[in-house]
């Protein structure tokens, strides 16, 4: 089965919010850049408006392993990377940097196409959808970037108005609804989250290619999306100790094995820890 790109995005600017400035999040920045230029390259009218959303600074751990340098130590990450990306594209089209973070409160999303999370944590994960299950109408992109220490997914999903109750059974399920762990913000305590003090320590954590390889998977999603109008897969699954890298399907089958049927209604996504409380 083919997904379709909105047909509302075919002729105007796309609005991108990429959530997270670090290891994948400043790759990805500079693909959606590549990306933006072939898209103009291509015909498109204008392309894509990308704002990156981050309130973490530079610390020296982040370079070497991240899109930064020893001069940017001390420098707020979005600033940063996007004041870099402008001068690159001569401010043709300025993108935006906004210092913050998203919480399960924020304001809705309903001002972006695609919100693009690369984020290290469940509870900015389960803040992404609350937000975009906040907008009055339609269906907006959730492409979720996540990885561990050598692997990592690559998940596109639509998600809908929390209002809604009706539902597209050719919706793309999105990561929370297939893999409900990952939105599990009691989980977020069980881990190690402690800042590395160094490059070689934050090596011992992370493989250094993890991070581009995870972003290039997701990328080349975006880019048949945008520039073919079509994609028979919606997300894969990257290893790079085994070099090996699994496709998602656009399938219903493929779906229900993770545990999402499509029954014509509206399920509320939540998070387990959740439900096991609901139940006792």
């Amino acid at each position: 089965m083919k997904h379709y790109l909105h047909s509302e995005l075919v002729g105007r600017k796309i609005k991108v919010l990429l959530v997270g400035a670090g290891g994948t999040g400043s790759r990805m920045l500079e693909s959606l850049m590549n990306l933006h230029r072939a898209m103009l390259a291509l015909g498109h009218p204008e392309g894509l408006h990308v704002t990156l959303l981050d309130d973490d600074r530079v610390s020296a751990a982040n370079v070497g392993r991240q899109a930064f340098y020893a001069c940017d130590v001390g420098s707020y990450k979005s600033i940063t990377l996007v004041n870099r990306a402008n001068m690159a594209m001569e401010f043709s089209t300025p993108w935006s940097a906004a210092v913050g973070r998203l919480n399960t409160s924020s304001q809705g999303l309903g001002n972006y196409d695609l919100v693009i999370g690369a984020v290290d944590n469940r509870a900015a994960r389960l803040a992404i959808l609350r937000c975009l299950e906040r907008t009055v109408w339609g269906k907006r992109y959730w492409l979720d970037l996540g990885n561990r220490s050598a692997d990592g997914q690559v998940v596109l999903g639509e998600v809908t108005p929390s209002k809604a109750k009706k539902d597209d059974q050719w919706r793309l399920p999105h990561v929370g609804e297939l893999f409900p762990e990952l939105i599990d913000a009691a989980r977020d305590s069980l881990e190690d989250d402690t800042p590395s003090c160094s490059l070689a320590q934050a090596l011992e954590k992370q493989s250094l290619f993890i991070n581009p390889a995870v972003s290039l998977c997701a990328s080349n999603l975006l880019w048949q999306l945008f520039t073919k109008g079509e994609i028979e897969h919606h997300g894969a699954f990257v290893n790079l100790d085994q070099m090996t890298m699994m496709p998602m399907a656009i399938d219903h089958e493929v779906w229900a094995r993770f545990g999402v049927k499509r029954d014509g209604k509206r399920a509320k996504v939540r998070q387990p820890s959740r439900k096991v409380k609901e139940q006792a």
